[in-house]
């Protein structure tokens, strides 16, 4: 696998995606367990189960912050460095690999201390309650401490894979997280400080498998001390074509307190749980999405610099096909058995009655954000960053913020409900237009290579 050019310009695509995407998609599984099974944990806590889940709930726009700008840097970088490697350029991606390292240093040390001193506003701001602060504050005081081993294991592991070494991408991501969670929860009795502690054990773990690689021998695009200066005209276009992504995550943090500060006033902290619930479960189709695009980015990416435009094509469809299957399946089985997924994260009945039906209404549209995520993840792997930004500001900013306020006012029967139906009403306007922005823009940049 060493020998890119050859792996990635001439085996056939659908090998290819199954090599690249399996492990990526398999990674993004065992990343999104650290979350969701602190979750899990914490809402079977005897006695203040679901006040818990709702105060780490409101941790979950921070820790989205935090992972955001991994995706600035990571995904901005590694698609460039791809391209560049396409290209034969291969000095040129060490630098852009160089100074993307050295940005998520720098941005580890100030979200440190902006954890530190601004938590307690933050979570208020977020939809924390005086019943659910104190749990809110002790997950993240705790979970700041790893925010440098989450920058640095989320970004620099899309430089492993961009490279083509997927299974090696997928080893970054380990599993301490799910054996020490029960341990520190129940046994140690530590509660939601006990679930912070094990995520970032397990971070650092894999911050260490990430580092050795890109320092060693294996790789074929290493860490050098000559590329750790940062230069503007390496690092900026990397952070420009990083920004939709950043957009992305960053602004759900914008939409959680949006959302949790409607659901508070409509429905007390009963549905702000339930959301806490949805974000988890809507995690089991986003993660997914973005690890079938990550696998795909490589290909595209690389193709796209040698001037292949039928492999770059056929790349794109087979990920779109793709997409659009899981996303149906995930669909499907959200309408049809909303319970199991609400029973997950709380034995609570009266918290499982809420979430089962904002389930259905939130998920409603699931079924074609495939097409969304695809054509996300293309436009940055072909490096179109204008393109990127415009669809992730059109779904998050234009639509659904404003919606998240609007739906009350038309579906007046149940206030709470109408929030949550802000979701698939965003959607469905946003996958339209995103599709059809692509299927222009796509077609421009194959003429290009001709």
């Amino acid at each position: 696998m060493n020998n890119n050019k050859e792996f990635l310009a001439t085996e056939s695509i659908g090998r290819l995606l199954v090599k690249l995407a399996v492990p990526t998609v398999a990674a993004q599984m065992i990343n999104m367990l650290y979350n969701i099974v602190d979750r899990i944990y914490i809402g079977h806590i005897p006695g203040t189960g679901s006040l818990a889940l709702t105060g780490v709930g409101v941790c979950m726009p921070l820790i989205m912050i935090i992972s955001a700008f991994a995706a600035l840097v990571g995904n901005g970088g590694a698609p460039r460095a791809s391209i560049l490697m396409g290209k034969g350029d291969k000095e040129k991606a060490e630098k852009i690999l160089g100074n993307c390292f050295t940005t998520q240093l720098i941005i580890s040390v100030i979200l440190t201390f902006v954890m530190y001193l601004f938590n307690r506003p933050l979570l208020l701001a977020f939809g924390a309650s005086e019943n659910t602060i104190e749990y809110a504050i002790s997950y993240m005081n705790i979970y700041a401490l790893g925010t440098l081993f989450v920058q640095l294991t989320l970004g620099m592991n899309t430089f492993i894979t961009a490279q083509g070494f997927a299974k090696t991408g997928m080893l970054s991501v380990l599993i301490v997280n799910i054996a020490l969670d029960p341990i520190f929860i129940f046994a140690l009795n530590m509660g939601v400080a006990g679930a912070a502690l094990a995520t970032i054990i397990s971070q650092a773990c894999s911050c260490i498998w990430v580092l050795s690689f890109l320092f060693g021998k294996k790789t074929t695009l290493r860490i050098k001390k000559q590329n750790l200066a940062l230069k503007p005209e390496i690092i900026l276009p990397c952070l420009a074509l990083g920004l939709s992504l950043f957009i992305m995550q960053a602004s759900e943090s914008i939409i959680s307190v949006c959302f949790n500060s409607s659901l508070l006033k409509y429905g007390g902290d009963v549905a702000v749980g339930a959301m806490t619930i949805l974000t988890s479960v809507m995690q089991f189709a986003m993660l997914p999405l973005q690890g079938l695009g990550q696998g795909a980015q490589p290909i595209m990416s690389y193709n796209y610099g040698a001037k292949n435009s039928d492999r770059v094509k056929k790349a794109y469809f087979l990920l779109l096909k793709t997409s659009l299957c899981y996303s149906f399946i995930l669909w499907l089985l959200v309408m049809l058995f909303p319970q199991i997924f609400a029973g997950m994260f709380t034995p609570d009945a009266e918290l499982i009655a809420f979430t089962k039906t904002a389930l259905r209404i939130y998920m409603a549209v699931m079924f074609i954000f495939g097409i969304q995520i695809s054509c996300q993840m293309a436009f940055n792997s072909l490096g179109k960053a204008v393109s990127s930004i415009i669809v992730a500001v059109m779904r998050k900013f234009v639509l659904l913020i404003p919606l998240i306020y609007i739906m009350p006012h038309i579906y007046t029967a149940n206030k709470a409900h109408a929030v949550y139906m802000a979701e698939p009403a965003a959607d469905i306007i946003a996958v339209t237009f995103t599709a059809i922005l692509f299927s222009f823009q796509f077609k421009k940049a194959l003429k290009e290579l001709n």
